[in-house]
């Protein structure tokens, strides 16, 4: 398959609808906010889901989380160490960190998307410093207007340990957004594509999975249904710095409440400004 040799530009509309989209752990799990009290759901967090929902498309992924992935590996060192091919490249004296990144590329498609820092002390054949920048980068999600938090109290119906006096008196805390609509907005460089032989058939599986992002991803904080993409946005341009900057298509796509409390995502308004020679796809999600 050909590599990308144009530019491309995305935005995603999703809503959330009592669930904690995003918790932070540094602020008692409660779902992430910025000073002014928009709601955020961090680029990590999109990435992983992207991730989990390429894995599910049954494509190879590096950086796999411990509750999904598909092989005997519980770390990533042992999953790259695995691969004969970069051991070798490790121990060869030509361009052996190139090699390194060559292969890494060719073998994930996570790490030919977005990038990945191979650093590994010792080990077979000595230490690994490799990094790699990938063409695919995501902005941190964040909310259309402000968001209202709700925070329940729950209680333990059984004691965990044998002899404990404690039962239903155990407490703890569970936090959600009661309704939001987020917006994030991504590009895919050609530049880079070209260094890790990121393809147009890479392109059509993240945007695939940009649609179907939710999907297998219920918890007890987003319950299946609660977390919806709504609708997704695809430029493609016609060469490979592309007609316009980014930041201005990006800034095409406009969002706005049209009434003063919105409750579900029809409360709310989608307008695209036409950037001429510049056409979209714009998709629903599942």
């Amino acid at each position: 398959m050909a590599v990308l040799d144009h530019k491309i530009d995305f935005s995603v509309v999703l809503s959330v609808t009592k669930a904690n989209a995003n918790g932070d752990p540094l602020n008692g799990n409660r779902p992430r906010q910025n000073y002014d009290g928009y709601g955020e759901i961090s680029d990590v967090a999109l990435k992983r889901k992207i991730r989990n929902r390429l894995l599910d498309m049954g494509e190879p992924i590096f950086v796999q989380s411990n509750d999904r992935r598909v092989d005997q590996f519980s770390s990533l060192r042992e999953r790259a160490e695995a691969k004969e091919e970069l051991i070798k490249a490790l121990k060869s004296k030509d361009n052996a960190v190139e090699q390194y990144a060559t292969i890494a590329c060719n073998e994930w498609i996570d790490v030919r998307s977005f990038g990945q820092v191979f650093a590994f002390k010792g080990g077979a054949g000595k230490g690994v410093s490799v990094g790699v920048r990938g063409p695919v980068s995501i902005q941190t999600a964040t909310s259309v207007d402000p968001i209202d938090i709700t925070s329940m109290q729950i209680t333990k119906s059984v004691n965990s340990e044998p002899g404990k006096d404690r039962g239903s008196d155990t407490m703890g805390m569970k936090h959600r957004v009661d309704f939001g609509v987020y917006v994030f907005h991504g590009s895919i460089n050609t530049q880079l594509a070209e260094k890790t032989e990121f393809t147009n058939l890479d392109a059509d599986k993240i945007k695939q999975a940009l649609v179907t992002l939710f999907e297998n991803d219920s918890s007890s904080a987003r319950p299946e249904g609660s977390m919806e993409i709504n609708k997704v946005y695809w430029w493609e341009h016609s060469s490979k710095l592309g007609q316009y900057s980014s930041a201005k298509v990006h800034r095409s796509l406009n969002v706005k409440a049209n009434v003063e409390e919105p409750k579900k995502f029809e409360d709310y308004t989608v307008t695209l400004s036409d950037l001429e020679g510049l056409k979209v796809e714009i998709l629903d999600g599942l």
